[in-house]
């Protein structure tokens, strides 16, 4: 499993679930980050993540606190969570 409590210790600590594909290829369904910013939070998260699992993510949509968010500069606090969504295919 990948460690998870990275960060800069000032940064706020951000809770990540993670679903589908990206849980399978990151091998954990939530992590926790650091980042002050939805940016740095993703870096965070990449840190710990295969290259395989780095390009699901990258290709995922992110929702911050259940809303769709595409802003990387987007300030975040402490409780905030990221949800990362991976693109599938069917319906």
């Amino acid at each position: 499993m990948p460690p998870t409590e990275t960060g800069p210790a000032h940064a706020p600590a951000i809770s990540v679930q993670l679903f589908a594909g990206a849980a399978a290829e990151y091998g954990a369904d939530t992590a926790t980050v650091h980042g002050a910013t939805l940016r740095e939070a993703l870096e965070d998260l990449l840190r710990t993540a295969s290259a395989d699992a780095a390009r699901v993510i990258g290709r995922s949509s992110i929702l911050l606190n259940a809303v769709a968010c595409t802003d990387h500069d987007r300030a975040l606090t402490e409780g905030d969570t990221l949800d990362v969504l991976p693109p599938f295919a069917g319906g």
